[in-house]
């Protein structure tokens, strides 16, 4: 029996079922090549994420640098939640984001970065919110990790491209574009919280705060709508979903800071002298990062509900919805404008009594129509500072000598230093015989017409030292101790007390800084409480002028939200301690030791307290102890800048500008031209100051041991005599000055007993006091000014009248 014969047609039908079968097998190696793909991106970059978190938490001996930082400290259950939050709440999220990021964005290098970028932000937002519970706070403070994120982001996603398998560059639908991006866009003022505030932001920027003025909020808008759009045009392209749209935010903030810097650099001086317009750049770039990574999930939602809506309806609802967007935002914004008749009213009853100085606006006054400019120096001889070697004492005895040499140069206030640890050695008890000697210089003081302002003065948190045995992890150093809190109120949880460039970075100050915030164990509480009882003291003594509730505070080790959010808690607290104590005088409050180390800081939140008599007092060392000296670098702030930075932030606290400290230029040949630079535009301001530092003893930690204790009255280490003082800088800070002048200056320029200046008054006042410096009687010439007497006094003159409504007075050195 023979087979049948196989026909053509029967061939071709094989052949298409062995195709058939083949293509069906091929595409599911296919697909199954693609979903391993698929998964290995997200793997690596995980994997790559999580490996970089734990190098650099063993590279950084801070953990100030690292993404999660580990600087030795063990975290205490009994400090609450804020010791464990980079690590339960940071990591998880990072790692979170990052695989969501790889799987829908991972197949492009630079859409994978945007969302690492994304993926770092939000984890510190989310760890912030943990901390304080404000979500305004931790979201602004996303942006602080940008000089972080960034980097990681290039480094994980360089990884996940070479390590993670082929890629499948799809593109997909853009979708709709313009209603996410208006909606996005209009709804930024009403959700600016704190971003684009603080010392970056000079008038001019286009900035999406309904509190900057319509103008600016309306330019801003549409900044970001057009920004928004541009970046949705090209990130839904590559990355679908809510994804697509939240990386098009992220990205889209970032262009909007680079618009903001280039505007700051055509409006806020360029560079004059310093780097400062890349420092802005940073921070408004880093602001529009924060505020597209915290706030974008807006855009991812409006462009796939908007795509939905479309599809349903008709393209032709595009311009109804954009349109329906914009008016109801408007009636949103129309609703939260301030209105005209919001204007805030003083309480009287809580001005200070008469004879008492107190904040004015943007000026110090005497409460009877005088504004009173406060220039003087630090005293830092009752500051209880650690001692290197038994015989080389840390401070110079403080005596009324002192203050009458003081009051021969002109100076009217004394930044007095003094210690917590001195005060309260043990908790709870002010030592009587600390209290006495505090006492005894605010008398001589008064007697030779000597402001005090009480600063309670830190370095470094305590004065102990490197503890013996203590190995120290490579990039630190062993330290000597400094000043500030006392043992019972140092918190370090085992941290190294080692130092990395400097006192002001090491693993247990910032872990005793970070525990005061955070209030472990009372402290900050029982340091609120202790200004209640020393204000107390002095509650009615006038020539008290004020209280510095703290100097250079410590970063901590989660700044902004330790240097922002937590110290105004602390000063709001310290503040209502001293006011229930019944003391009406001035609190000088002071942003972070970031302003003495970078020329600004962000400082305190904005509200922090409702009291309306306090000051602003950072400390103005540009081109002297910044970080850009140590590195070798340009100025990150000129001199000049410095004061117009300072009193940006001052005009948003409605609050004076005081510089609590300046000088300490070292021995460079070029101290007395900075010195009268930094004179001449304290005269052009007509602001008031103290220089660091009075006397400065050769044991003093902050001077070392060397051959002179470095102040203006030098000491003589060899014999711990005294030395010829510093005649040149004296010269200069003892210029002339008005100490007191009717109503308000309006201008000042001195040069030894030169000056010419300028003043308005609405009502006669015969408060005029100006310092002379000099033995020769000076000569002088007025307008506006009657009855003018001038009185021989030790080290000058003192010239006093009469002045009404516009005056002047000259003389000609």
């Amino acid at each position: 029996m023979h087979d049948a014969p196989t026909t053509h047609a029967d061939d071709r039908a094989d052949r298409a079922a062995q195709e058939t079968a083949s293509e069906t097998t091929s595409e599911a190696t296919s697909e199954t090549t693609a979903a391993r793909h698929a998964a290995r991106r997200p793997l690596v970059a995980v994997i790559a994420m999580l490996a970089l978190i734990v190098v650099q938490a063993v590279a950084d001996p801070t953990g100030l640098l690292a993404l999660v930082g580990w600087s030795g400290a063990i975290p205490q259950a009994s400090a609450g939640v804020w010791p464990f939050a980079p690590y339960l709440v940071f990591v998880p999220v990072v790692l979170g984001v990052v695989w969501w990021a790889a799987v829908r964005a991972g197949d492009r290098f630079w859409t994978l970065t945007a969302g690492v970028v994304l993926a770092v932000l939000l984890a510190q937002a989310a760890a912030c919110l943990v901390m304080t519970w404000d979500l305004a706070v931790a979201a602004w403070a996303a942006g602080f990790v940008t000089a972080k994120a960034v980097p990681a982001a290039l480094i994980v996603a360089a990884l996940a491209r070479w390590f993670g398998g082929p890629t499948d560059r799809r593109s997909f639908q853009r979708g709709s574009i313009w209603p996410a991006a208006v909606i996005f866009a209009v709804l930024a003022p009403l959700l600016a919280g704190l971003w684009w505030t603080g010392a970056v932001y000079a008038d001019g920027i286009p900035v999406a705060r309904l509190d900057r003025g319509i103008p600016s909020m309306l330019i801003a808008v549409v900044l970001i709508a057009g920004a928004t759009a541009l970046c949705l045009r090209w990130m839904r392209a590559r990355v679908p979903g809510v994804l697509g749209g939240w990386l098009a935010a992220l990205v889209a903030g970032g262009l909007v800071g680079i618009v903001q810097a280039v505007v700051a650099l055509i409006v806020d001086g360029g560079f004059a002298g310093d780097i400062w317009p890349l420092m802005a750049a940073y921070v408004t770039v880093a602001d529009g990062l924060a505020f597209g990574a915290c706030a974008g999930w807006i855009v991812g939602v409006s462009a796939v509900v908007t795509d939905r809506v479309l599809a349903r309806r008709g393209a032709s609802r595009g311009p109804q919805l954009v349109a329906a967007s914009v008016a109801v935002v408007a009636m949103g914004a129309a609703f939260l404008l301030p209105g005209g008749d919001a204007a805030s009213a003083v309480d009287a009853s809580t001005s200070p009594p008469e004879g008492f100085l107190r904040a004015e606006g943007s000026i110090i006054t005497d409460g009877a129509g005088n504004q009173v400019l406060l220039r003087g120096v630090n005293v830092n001889q009752l500051v209880d500072f650690y001692q290197h070697q038994p015989d080389v004492p840390a401070t110079r005895p403080l005596t009324e000598d002192d203050y009458a040499s003081m009051a021969e140069y002109g100076f009217n206030v004394v930044r007095l230093n003094l210690s917590w640890s001195a005060l309260e050695p043990e908790r709870g008890t002010l030592d009587p015989e600390y209290l006495s000697k505090i006492e005894e210089a605010v008398a001589w003081g008064e007697e030779y017409g000597i402001y005090t302002v009480l600063d309670m003065h830190q370095d470094g948190w305590w004065n102990g030292p490197t503890e013996a045995g203590t190995a120290c992890r490579p990039g630190t150093e062993e330290m000597w101790g400094y000043d500030g809190a006392p043992e019972w109120a140092t918190i370090t949880d085992d941290a190294p007390r080692c130092q990395f460039t400097g006192r002001d970075i090491s693993p247990a100050g910032d872990r005793a800084f970070q525990n005061f915030y955070f209030d472990t164990d009372g402290v900050q509480t029982a340091f609120a409480e202790t200004w209640g009882e020393l204000a107390a003291e002095f509650a009615d003594e006038p020539m008290v002028a004020g209280f510095d509730l703290i100097n250079e505070p410590g970063f901590g080790e989660t700044a902004p939200v330790t240097t922002s959010h937590q110290l105004g808690r602390f000063y709001d607290r310290a503040i209502d301690e001293i006011r229930e104590a019944g003391a009406p005088q001035i609190v000088f409050f002071e942003p972070s030791i970031l302003w003495s180390g970078l020329g600004f800081d962000t400082g305190p939140t904005p509200g922090f307290t409702d009291d309306d008599n306090i000051v602003f007092s950072p400390h103005l060392y540009a081109e002297s102890i910044t970080m850009d000296r140590d590195l070798g670098i340009p100025p990150i702030v000129s001199i000049e800048r410095q004061f117009a930075l300072a009193q940006r932030v001052a005009d948003l606290y409605d609050a004076p500008l005081w510089s609590g400290e300046y000088g300490y230029w070292g021995d460079d040949d070029d101290v007395l031209a900075r010195m009268n630079r930094y004179a001449d535009e304290e005269d052009e301001r007509r602001l008031g100051s103290a220089y660091w530092v009075w006397k400065q003893a050769c044991g003093d930690p902050q001077n070392g041991i060397g051959p002179f204790g470095n102040a203006l009255m030098m000491q003589e280490c060899e014999t711990g005599g005294d030395a010829p003082p510093k005649a040149d800088l004296l010269e200069i800070l003892s210029r002339a000055y008005p100490q007191s002048a009717p109503g308000v200056l309006t201008s000042l320029e001195a040069e030894g007993a030169a000056v010419d200046l300028a003043g308005t008054t609405p009502d006669r006042g015969c408060d005029l006091e100006v310092w002379i410096p000099g033995a020769a009687e000076p000569d002088v010439e007025v307008t506006g000014i009657e009855e003018v007497e001038t009185t021989e006094v030790p080290g000058g003159w003192i010239v006093t009248g009469c002045a009404d409504g516009d005056y002047t007075l000259s003389t000609n050195g």
